[in-house]
């Protein structure tokens, strides 16, 4: 086993895996795994980079907010990179990239701060950009900061020359987001392995490279105005509005043997097929970049080795096109293999002997009224920690800012210091039902989950609340919106 000191020694040294289905016959395809970073992307390495580069310069200073418009993937790598380094983190996303990319940066500790989807990746910038000036915090400049080209060259190229030798690729095939990877892989291809064509993919229908058409710049370098040849696509991560500094100097400098573009379709079939067939889970990127492998692995001499990159995992595109046709209910076969292996369940034999009833005491009728009525100016709830329903009531109150009393049954401090059984016993004697959440406000029982929603959306709620003195900020919410995704409302008729 390989012992690390730190999460920051676990980036790059990832593997490059042969395909042994879907290459072309005679082709030795590859793909190099940079799921297998600690954060599930390529973009580890570039945030190690640039903060240590940063580090080193002087320019980023101890305690000091580092900010960094992404469309996801440098953001967490970033997060993964601060949280283990102790920088506070503000990221700029636009807000029609996936949800999961915004949780898994929250949870990290980060803040995610969603410019509009219309200002696409250039707006992003801007924003970033002037939070930088106005708090004296360090930007990354990931789409021009040559360190992240520099940890790509000394890290990724170098594991490639490694584990192919020199000239023991045909052809190198890689997207192109910032720039970083495609000029700090494609310069040391260039000066060890000259024989290998250097392949960069582009959305078919935002090839910006592939035009022809130069990037236009204002008088610092930096992109003027979106792209002529930019159109929306789905490949996260790729073809920003502009051609970054990075790609602009990898296509100026030669390193650029061809363009291909991949429909949305190919990226997301391929990446399908990729988890089904190869057992490789990759996000949209990724089945791009097979798919334009596979394009150029048919020109090529039998026995040529093709190595593609694959950016990313597929978990963070749950909520993307990628997912769209992927059901979480049971369809027609698993509910038949279900009925099919039912009687394994309703044959197990049970007791015959029931348990007898819980009997609340006036010690926990007691708690149960002290609870209701000695919370003046807070709803109460009688509630359990891990109970959906409980959090989305939780969650309803906390987005219209009403304070709250919340009684949670099954935490391990509760159960020691009271009779959970007796207590819900006495519970259910004044609310009618055994169930969990039971909400008051102000002495009135306002019911369950669904109850307390359908309450909020009447206003009933908050026309009670305001009777009872209990704060209410009147947000307007959806109160649904709170449930599990799970749960399937009934259509209004």
């Amino acid at each position: 086993m390989t012992v690390h000191h730190s999460i920051l020694d676990a980036i790059g040294k990832t593997p490059a895996v042969r395909l042994q289905r879907m290459a072309p016959p005679g082709i030795e395809l590859f793909v190099k795994l940079e799921a297998a970073n600690p954060m599930g992307s390529v973009k580890d390495r570039l945030a190690l980079g640039i903060i240590e580069a940063a580090e080193k310069s002087g320019e980023l200073k101890p305690g000091q907010t580092v900010v960094e418009a992404t469309s996801g993937n440098t953001g967490l790598g970033l997060a993964l990179v601060c949280a283990a380094k102790g920088y506070p983190l503000v990221v700029v996303m636009a807000e029609n990239f996936s949800l999961e990319r915004r949780k898994m940066l929250r949870f990290l500790g980060a803040k995610v701060v969603l410019s509009p989807g219309w200002a696409k990746g250039s707006g992003m910038l801007a924003v970033a950009r002037k939070l930088a000036e106005d708090n004296g915090w360090y930007l990354c400049r990931q789409f021009d900061n040559e360190a992240g080209a520099d940890i790509h060259s000394t890290t990724t190229a170098a594991e490639i020359i490694e584990d192919f030798g020199p000239n023991g690729l045909a052809a190198w095939v890689t997207g192109s987001g910032t720039g970083s990877t495609l000029k700090g892989v494609a310069r040391v291809l260039r000066a060890q392995s000259p024989a290998t064509r250097v392949v960069v993919v582009e959305p078919e229908n935002a090839a910006i490279i592939g035009s022809g058409i130069a990037q236009e710049v204002d008088a610092n370098g930096d992109p003027a105005k979106s792209h002529p040849a930019f159109h929306s696509h789905p490949m996260q991560g790729w073809t920003p509005d502009f051609i970054s500094k990075l790609a602009r100097d990898a296509v100026a400098e030669g390193m650029v043997d061809e363009t291909l573009g991949v429909s949305g379709k190919e990226a997301i079939d391929c990446a399908i097929e990729l988890a089904r067939t190869e057992g490789l889970f990759c996000g949209i990127t990724g089945g791009a970049t097979v798919a334009a492998a596979i394009k150029a692995a048919l020109v090529l001499t039998p026995g040529s080795k093709v190595l593609a990159m694959l950016p990313d995992t597929g978990e963070r595109y749950l909520s993307t096109p990628l997912f769209a046709d992927i059901s979480v209910d049971m369809g027609a076969e698993e509910q038949a293999l279900l009925d099919s292996a039912m009687p394994a369940i309703s044959a197990t034999p049970v007791s015959d002997a029931a348990a007898a009833p819980v009997v609340a005491d006036d010690n926990a009728r007691k708690f149960v009224a002290d609870a209701i009525g000695k919370n003046p100016g807070k709803v109460v709830l009688f509630a359990m920690s891990w109970c959906e329903f409980c959090w989305s009531v939780r969650k309803l109150l906390i987005a219209l800012d009403v304070p709250f009393v919340s009684i949670d049954v099954d935490t391990s401090e509760f159960r020691a210091a009271n009779d959970v059984p007796k207590i819900r016993a006495a519970l259910n004697e004044v609310a009618g039902a055994p169930t969990l959440p039971q909400v008051y406000a102000g002495g009135v029982h306002l019911g369950g989950c669904m109850d307390v929603l359908g309450a909020a959306d009447s206003g009933e709620l908050q026309e009670l609340l305001a009777g009872k003195g209990i704060p209410c900020s009147g947000a307007k919410v959806d109160p649904y919106g709170f449930l599990p995704n799970w749960v399937k409302l009934p259509k209004a008729a």
